[in-house]
């Protein structure tokens, strides 16, 4: 059976959704996409904090 037919049977509606919860994040388990997510979400972070009113 391929992966996609694999997909279409899995219902997505009753996946939780991720708002704003905490990840932990491992750099040891971490691979080049990872770093990058983290090093966007700092600077977002950063951009929001100067932004504050």
């Amino acid at each position: 059976m391929s992966e996609k037919n694999d997909l279409e049977k899995v219902n997505f509606g009753q996946l939780p959704i991720g708002k704003n919860e905490d990840v932990e994040y491992s750099e040891e388990l971490a691979d080049q996409a990872d770093r990058e997510a983290q090093r966007r979400a700092n600077a977002a972070d950063q951009r929001a904090e100067q932004n504050k009113p």
